[in-house]
């Protein structure tokens, strides 16, 4: 990015580049788009798990770089599930916010969206590379474009009821899948407390599912981008989480929304789930006792490895339609400035995807003073050895953003734990239905 963008430009400035400034005087006001630009900045993101992010995020960084930069920016907040259908509402339309803010990786809507490269480079300048997983997730390689811009990530490890899984011979909870099978149904059997991993078509199941297949050593393409879905790997994935579903679950999970799995463990009635420190985060304010007895694991190892995906990614995307795409621009490299902050406002919740913007990182984790131990959430710090992006070991494609957002493969592992079909016969529909859209985005 230019020299003059990162500085903010006056509008003085804005009038005299564009040659307009004795007609806007002529006329007694700044032309339309140059009003836009200069006044406005309209940003669409979800509503975070962790409020006073928010009220930071509004209040106190966007209150201060909009009047620093003589912007008024507008922040509209929008539920988890209600992301999909506002952006497909806003490209439809040809017209929205400035910054479109997804949970996961938007590659379907390259052709959208302006090249997100000069703001990578921005940032490199003072903060160095961004990790592999903020690059893969937001990097198409056959295009060479940036369809959006990653600043964090969030981890997914998993959340677990020490109480209960003390009792049945593991204190310190799961640390394999098979750990979590076993325990799992010996805490079912015994307490009546099932595991809450989904089988739904929201969020959390899709990424639940990926979990189970990468550590099996399935995947639903390799690092070219073929699709390989239909493999004796996968076929062990699904016998496993048939067997979980049936030895320790409920058939809840099949018609979870991407909060299901919060409330069940907060409210006491579930032993564990694979989900962001949303959960502990809201314990610590709303039921310090259960918030005692839920403690923290890394992503559950499987016969081949040990690894999940990103609870979500965090993509914000300028569409080639904003009215305002310069400051918009300005506005994610100056983020990324504050980012140390951000972090403190997100309670360990958003990860930095440029790692020298929180240094001491680890050090933070290992001593919160909301945790119970102090320590609760240092197991995170070796995240960056588990986390990995949707479509690994490829990259975050179109073709992998609408089998995610088709809920592909939890439609698999579902069909599978009902009994609905067979493992072998559930991976050749899912494969079928992979190889149609890969085949679709292959043309696009």
């Amino acid at each position: 990015m230019a020299s003059d963008r990162r500085r903010g430009l006056t509008r003085r400035e804005i009038l005299k580049a564009a040659g307009v400034g004795a007609l806007a005087a002529a006329a007694g006001g700044t032309p339309r788009h140059v009003r836009a630009q200069q006044k406005t900045l309209k940003i669409v993101q979800w509503s975070h798990f962790v409020p006073g992010y928010d009220k930071w995020f509004d209040g106190v960084f966007c209150k201060q770089w909009g009047a620093k930069h003589g912007v008024q920016v507008v922040v509209d907040h929008i539920a988890i599930g209600e992301i999909n259908a506002r952006a497909a509402a806003e490209v439809s339309a040809q017209r929205g916010h400035d910054l479109f803010m997804f949970l996961s990786p938007p590659a379907a809507y390259e052709k959208q969206v302006i090249d997100h490269t000069e703001i990578y480079q921005a940032v490199e300048k003072k903060w160095g590379k961004p990790i592999d997983l903020g690059h893969k997730s937001t990097f198409n390689p056959k295009t060479k474009k940036y369809f959006a811009f990653s600043d964090s990530y969030v981890p997914d490890p998993g959340n677990y009821r020490q109480d209960l899984w003390s009792q049945v011979g593991f204190p310190k909870g799961p640390d394999t899948w098979d750990d979590l099978r076993k325990g799992g149904k010996a805490i079912k059997d015994k307490f009546g407390n099932p595991v809450g991993i989904g089988l739904s078509q929201e969020l959390d199941t899709n990424m639940a599912v990926r979990a189970v297949m990468w550590s099996f050593g399935a995947s639903e393409q390799d690092a070219e981008g073929r699709v390989v879905i239909n493999s004796p790997q996968t076929i062990e994935a699904l016998k496993y989480m048939r067997a979980l579903y049936k030895e320790a679950e409920t058939g809840e999970v099949f018609t979870w929304d991407p909060s299901s799995n919060n409330r069940g463990i907060l409210a006491g009635k579930l032993s564990f789930v694979a989900n962001a420190i949303s959960v502990t985060r809201t314990a610590e304010k709303e039921n310090p006792e259960m918030s005692k007895k839920i403690q923290i694991v890394p992503a559950l190892k499987g016969p081949v490895r040990r690894m999940a995906a990103e609870h979500v990614m965090d993509c914000y995307a300028i569409w080639r339609f904003a009215e305002n795409p310069e400051g918009a621009k300005q506005f994610l490299v100056d983020y990324i400035d504050a980012f140390a902050e951000a972090f403190k406002a997100s309670e360990f919740y958003n990860f930095p995807c440029f790692p020298k913007t929180v240094p001491d990182l680890k050090q933070q984790i290992a001593n919160d003073p909301k945790g119970v131990p102090p320590d609760k959430y240092a197991v995170l710090g070796n995240v960056l050895e588990w986390a990995t992006n949707v479509g690994y070991p490829g990259y975050a494609t179109a073709a992998v953003d609408e089998a995610f957002n088709t809920f592909v493969l939890p439609t698999m592992f579902a069909k599978v734990a009902r009994d609905e079909l067979s493992p072998e016969d559930s991976a050749k529909a899912a494969e079928k239905e992979l190889k149609r859209i890969w085949d679709k985005w292959k043309t696009a």
